[in-house]
């Protein structure tokens, strides 16, 4: 993407405007392009240079706009940034720097007034280094208060600097797990991931009971979802979901101060509930999620796809079938040119499924959609994703009897992900495609009482329980008992939740 109109689609309709304005009083001349250019970039129009200059071989004279353009918006986004989302930390800075300017200049009362509000609003924003300064400043001055009380405050400069040590110790691990999950999701990198997970939090000596904060526990998710999503087993997060909730309700009134990190728990914590069944719960915090995201501003748009798909999502595993269709055709209508190319995939993918389970010959058309090419969606959506997508599309073409394509995109997806499959020993995608090859070698073979029991038994299987696994497993399952596949993944589903309620 064009890297000024990836700054522009940070910006919401406000924040043009007064970009507009900003660069109008930055002009010189009245013949300056920039805001004509703006204009055309907004547009997408791929004849921009010869609007602005009639030809294209004044090709110095455009790039040179592009880059005063590409300045000033960088300037205006961090004046935007630090305005709107630094503003409560720029206070608490700005009381340290005037109540040590009052101090050094023998204004004692006042002062020590500056610097309790600063240390108040860096506590409430868990500013730990902010605080650190200010504390030492208290400290330093400490001898012209009436009553110091020196040991208490020692006493809290030790312990926040014993907070910003593990503070350090948890970026470092957070840093080299989130290296390490990019490289497992998507170069395919073989890792076991619980030994790297426990060997990380015990090299570095961390203890999240006493770390935790909306920033970790934000963190802490993060690495909870991908090492869920890479297993393809959400049971092993589920004791996140207890934890995660009595934090946020018992610092929900501070919420407003960690906006970013707040809404994302919020997200992470619908979509656990979402993966682990409890359909009820994770629309509850969809419903605070979106409650959160102002209209218009930049995380409603970064949560507006992704709400519409675990909405989606929750209602179709409820057996509202018709109704998680609307929702998630209305996301996708709902879609910009500002939307994230990979929340609008997953939209897409999402719908393929549902009208795979629908047995809609609308299916393969949806699909057809999805226009990339294998090795962007790895590289992009991950290997589990794309494997996801042409497991998908090979049970379209069986669906509706084009049997040839479906052999031959059975033979590519084995020359394609066989060594990894093997390689991180999955072996769920094999067994499921060995089945799925028996049928298409024999349709008959659904009578077959060895056939019929291989699919119970992997229905049955704990690691098998994910809503998304038992979705490619409803699929075999209809072919023994004639209904729909959104039946059979019903049928599934339901089994699935009597089995955890024992």
């Amino acid at each position: 993407m064009d890297s000024i109109v990836e700054l522009i689609s940070v910006l919401d309709n406000d924040d043009i405007k007064d970009f507009k304005s900003f660069i109008k009083k930055k002009n010189k001349r009245n013949d300056v392009k920039n805001i004509k250019l703006l204009e055309i970039l907004e547009t997408d129009d791929i004849n921009r240079l010869k609007k602005l200059y009639g030809s294209s071989k004044n090709k110095d004279a455009y790039h040179a706009l592009r880059k005063r353009l590409h300045d000033s918006l960088l300037l205006f986004i961090s004046n935007k940034t630090f305005e709107r989302d630094n503003s409560e930390a720029h206070e608490a800075l700005r009381l340290l720097i005037v109540g040590r300017f009052l101090l050094e200049n023998d204004l004692i009362k006042p002062g020590f007034k500056c610097l309790q509000r600063a240390e108040h609003k860096a506590l409430l924003l868990e500013q730990f280094s902010l605080l650190n300064e200010i504390l030492q400043l208290r400290l330093q001055y400490a001898y012209l208060e009436s009553r110091p009380n020196l040991e208490l405050l020692i006493d809290r400069l030790m312990a926040n600097q014993h907070k910003m040590q593990q503070e350090v110790k948890f970026q470092i691990a957070y840093a080299f797990l989130r290296v390490e999950l990019q490289d497992i999701h998507l170069k395919g990198k073989i890792v076991d991931l619980n030994r790297l997970v426990m060997d990380t939090i015990g090299k570095y000596d961390i203890s999240l009971r006493q770390l935790l904060s909306f920033k970790s526990l934000y963190q802490l998710l993060f690495i909870a979802n991908e090492y869920a999503t890479i297993h393809q087993n959400y049971a092993l997060v589920r004791s996140f979901l207890k934890t995660s909730d009595e934090f946020i309700t018992r610092q929900k009134v501070n919420s407003v101060h960690h906006l970013f990190y707040y809404l994302h728990i919020l997200y992470y914590l619908a979509n656990f509930n979402l993966r682990n069944g409890l359909f009820h719960e994770s629309l509850a915090y969809l419903e605070q999620l979106i409650a959160g995201c102002s209209p218009g501003s930049v995380l409603r748009v970064q949560f507006h796809l992704r709400y519409y798909l675990l909405k989606a999502l929750n209602y179709h595993y409820m057996g509202e079938g018709a109704k998680a269709l609307a929702i998630l055709r209305l996301g996708i209508q709902q879609s910009t040119l500002k939307s994230n190319e990979t929340d609008l995939a997953d939209l897409q993918l999402c719908l393929v499924m549902f009208l795979t389970q629908f047995q809609d010959k609308l299916a393969l058309t949806e699909l057809r959609k999805l226009i990339r090419t294998d090795a962007w969606y790895e590289k992009k959506m991950g290997m589990l994703w794309t494997i996801r997508k042409s497991l998908l599309e090979i049970l379209i073409h069986i669906q509706f009897a084009d049997i040839d394509l479906a052999i031959s995109r059975v033979k590519s997806f084995r020359r394609r992900y066989k060594k990894y499959l093997e390689t991180v020993r999955e072996g769920r995608v094999v067994n499921f495609l060995r089945l799925v090859e028996k049928y298409l070698q024999n349709p008959s073979v659904v009578k077959n009482t060895v056939f019929i029991a291989d699919i119970e038994e992997m229905a049955d299987r704990a690691e098998n329980q994910d809503l998304f696994v038992l979705g490619f497993i409803a699929w075999l399952k209809s072919l023994v008992t004639s209904e729909s596949p959104y039946q059979a993944l019903l049928s599934l589903v339901r089994k699935s939740e009597l089995k955890k309620d024992q």
